[in-house]
């Protein structure tokens, strides 16, 4: 494959945080960054050399941009898979947009990694009410009906305790092409993120473990608090995942872990993701960077996490309520947390709006860390030494 050289131009389709952040990164390493993002002020838009601001299903101004950059990649899944495809001809896009056309869909998903041989929660495909009634008939409850596409944080998703409950869930996702699965109860959750480069080096991070709060990812720490066996499996199930999409970039597995040790996917996302933030600050080679250098074709950096323990929580729109939050009353108490935010203008609740980094002697004290250096931001409460 092509291997492009810092001083290029990197386009990026889509202009959120994780752009953002790997526009950073590019820069860092001497690329020229390219956003193609329809928002004047996208996070992206706002740290690149050059911004297209055109809407996705533009495919002339697509083509102008891929014509316009040595390499492409995506920053989220809800690029349509066509203006993937369009960059194709002027371009190399990395991941591919096979790739991208599978993880944007999740019964396309699901339906891959099955077939590869992962292992998933029961599912079944569920294309009106009859079949969701069949599907809760063979799978029983609770399970989880999500829509098909464009969902993520908890969108597109209805808890069915009962049968009783299928009409209405049905309803609740407006009738959309739609995946069941089986509930999994769960002993905790967990990320990896792996790469692979476009000369086929594959490097891992150790998983990162994940607590959520209404559907959104509220806080990571590294290293996840299981056994090195549960690690291992985990970081197996993601080499699989990664080689055999051939993904060219990042690939973020997210999995349950069961009270047995065992391992389940719950979804993927070819590209940088948010549990992986925490490697800004806490390992040597960030996942945007690792990101960066997978994509064209750099030699891949180290995994290796620097501290004992790490720590990442979101910051939603929900902090501005009352008022901008005191940056100060969290930076000036702790000189291993790190603040970043994304350059939104516009709070809003359950937006994330920015996250708090922190490093500690084990991954439960820098959780303390940021979870209270967030309460602080609003309260003015004491941080923890």
């Amino acid at each position: 494959m092509t291997v492009v050289l810092p001083s290029a131009t990197i386009g990026i389709l889509g202009g959120g945080q994780l752009g953002r952040m790997t526009a950073m990164a590019a820069a860092a390493l001497g690329y020229r960054v390219h956003v193609f993002d329809p928002d004047a002020d996208a996070p992206a838009a706002q740290v690149a050399a050059r911004h297209t601001m055109a809407a996705y299903e533009d495919l002339d101004a697509v083509r102008t941009f891929a014509r316009a950059v040595d390499v492409v990649t995506f920053e989220f899944e809800n690029v349509p898979a066509g203006t993937a495809e369009a960059c194709e001809g002027a371009a190399p896009v990395r991941p591919s947009p096979q790739v991208l056309h599978v993880a944007q869909h999740r019964l396309r998903e699901k339906q891959t990694l099955q077939g590869f041989g992962l292992p998933v929660p029961g599912f079944r495909a569920v294309n009106s009410l009859e079949d969701l009634h069949g599907a809760l008939a063979e799978l029983g409850t609770p399970a989880i009906l999500k829509t098909a596409a464009s969902g993520y944080d908890g969108k597109g998703q209805q808890r069915i305790d009962s049968a009783d409950g299928a009409a209405a869930a049905w309803e609740a996702i407006e009738r959309q092409q739609a995946v069941m699965e089986a509930f999994v109860p769960f002993q905790q959750e967990i990320s990896v993120i792996s790469a692979r480069s476009a000369l086929g080096e594959v490097a891992f991070y150790a998983p990162f473990g994940n607590s959520h709060a209404h559907h959104i990812l509220d806080v990571s720490v590294s290293p996840a608090a299981v056994p090195a066996r549960v690690a291992e499996a985990a970081c197996e199930v993601a080499r699989t995942a990664l080689t055999r999409l051939e993904v060219v970039g990042l690939l973020c597995v997210e999995m349950f872990v069961l009270d047995n040790g065992e391992v389940l996917i719950n979804e993927i996302a070819p590209r940088p993701h948010n549990s992986g933030h925490l490697t800004l600050d806490a390992h040597h080679t960030s996942q945007f960077e690792q990101h960066v250098r997978a994509v064209c074709g750099l030699p891949l950096g180290s995994v290796q996490q620097h501290t004992p323990g790490a720590a990442m929580a979101n910051l939603l729109g929900d902090l501005w309520d009352g008022g901008t939050p005191d940056w100060a009353a969290a930076l000036r108490a702790h000189p291993n947390l790190h603040l970043h935010l994304y350059g939104k203008t516009e709070p809003r609740a359950r937006r994330k709006m920015g996250h708090l980094t922190a490093a500690a002697e084990t991954p439960d004290a820098a959780a303390r860390l940021v979870q209270a250096a967030r309460a602080a931001l609003t309260a003015g409460a004491r941080i923890p030494d």
